[in-house]
């Protein structure tokens, strides 16, 4: 072989459409590594790998993006500690959507480049011989090496595919999901921040589109949740898991019922606490089926139109609100005592979250309090009833 037909083809000597498809490949393991390892394993310890894959995908994220574990969890813990907020690395909200799309690496590196940062919430990373002398040490030599054997392989056209998978995560991850993620799409959780599911088919990034899902319940390994949903990266876990090299975190505290309703228990708080984004679903569905129950008696004073648009406001969470859905929210509820109600224990059962570091007792007397006063509001009262039988 020629210096110009290796330059042609590579060693490989691989037709355009199998080189492509070798690129696509690689650059689907990386997305893999970064939703298995990184995220799910690494930032939230939602499954527990193996040493052997644990630290192949390390190594692979350091040939593919020089990207520093203990940094990523760090910068990634930071956002799930202030999203939305002015500390969040990279909210759309206060970045801009357009920054964080198309600058959502630098608002990363900016993010790894503090060092207090990094020691707050990077608890946990590997920090052995190898992680100290190579990966965290070397970081730009990995992708470099990949630049050297994409060229031997495919010859020149490897630049192209080297450079499309340098692209890959701060396009689609960076810039996709920490954007169009807190932007745009639909949700099946109304939570305090503005996640949403970009679409119902986690293929493309991983199951990373799920990202509503995963802001709602942020340690469990799975993010789809309804029937139609896919998450390619669970997958790969429960591969991983009949492969015997990884196993799944059980779900914290999950839902479950006495056999006689009581008073709630120490269990029911705990529970209550760790289901937030469950319960509340359901607290907002119950707000809806009032409007619906009360429709006939509306329709007579409250257009089809308007009808629509109290819907749409009764099933968000209260605390999701703008001061001008608020206000208009609050006029129709002083018209209408019964919503004004509800509205006051939806406010109410919210708050329990904003005294969660409240000692238990006091916490356990606010849940029976609420449960007491929304048992008396007719739309509430079967499920507070039920909230006081979980534990």
């Amino acid at each position: 072989m020629t210096i110009l037909e290796w330059l042609s083809t590579g060693f490989l000597a691989l037709p355009p459409w199998q080189v492509a498809a070798a690129g696509l490949a690689a650059t689907h393991l990386t997305i893999i590594a970064v939703t298995v390892y990184l995220h799910r394993n690494q930032t939230h310890h939602a499954l527990t790998l193996h040493p052997l894959p644990a630290h192949c995908f390390r190594f692979w994220l350091w040939l593919t993006t020089g990207m520093v574990t203990r940094e990523w969890v760090a910068v990634h813990r930071s956002h799930h500690a202030h999203c939305e907020g002015e500390l969040d690395p990279h909210s759309p909200r206060t970045k801009g959507i357009g920054s964080v799309l198309l600058r959502g690496a630098e608002l990363y590196r900016a993010a790894a480049a503090d060092p207090a940062l990094v020691r707050r919430y990077g608890a946990g990373a590997p920090d052995d011989w190898i992680e100290r002398r190579l990966y965290s040490r070397y970081t730009w030599q990995g992708v470099a090496m990949l630049l050297i054997a994409y060229v031997a392989a495919f010859g020149v056209i490897g630049i192209t595919v080297w450079a499309i998978h340098m692209l890959w995560i701060p396009l689609l991850a960076a810039g996709v999901v920490n954007g169009l993620g807190h932007y745009a799409g639909y949700r099946n959780f109304d939570g305090p921040d503005a996640a949403a599911n970009l679409m119902p088919l986690g293929l493309l990034i991983g199951g990373e589109e799920l990202h509503n899902n995963h802001h709602a319940l942020p340690t469990s390994a799975k993010f789809s949740v309804r029937w139609f949903e896919f998450d390619a990266g669970w997958a790969y876990v429960r591969l991983l898991v009949w492969l015997r090299l990884a196993s799944v975190r059980p779900p914290a505290a999950p839902l479950r019922l006495r056999a006689e309703p009581g008073a709630p228990t120490v269990d029911t708080l705990r529970q209550v606490l760790c289901n937030r984004a469950i319960l509340t679903r359901q607290l907002n569905a119950c707000a809806v089926a009032a409007l619906r129950v009360q429709r006939p008696t509306l329709r007579h004073t409250l257009s089809a139109q308007a009808m629509a648009r109290i819907e749409t406001l009764l099933a968000r969470t209260p605390g999701r609100l703008d001061r001008e859905e608020e206000a208009e929210l609050t006029h129709f509820c002083a018209v209408y005592p019964l919503f004004e109600q509800l509205q006051e224990q939806r406010r109410s059962f919210e708050a329990l979250w904003n005294r969660s570091a409240a000692p238990p007792a006091e916490l356990l007397l606010r849940l029976s309090a609420w449960c007491a006063a929304a048992a008396r509001v007719r739309p509430l009262s079967s499920f507070a009833n039920h909230l006081r039988r979980y534990g």
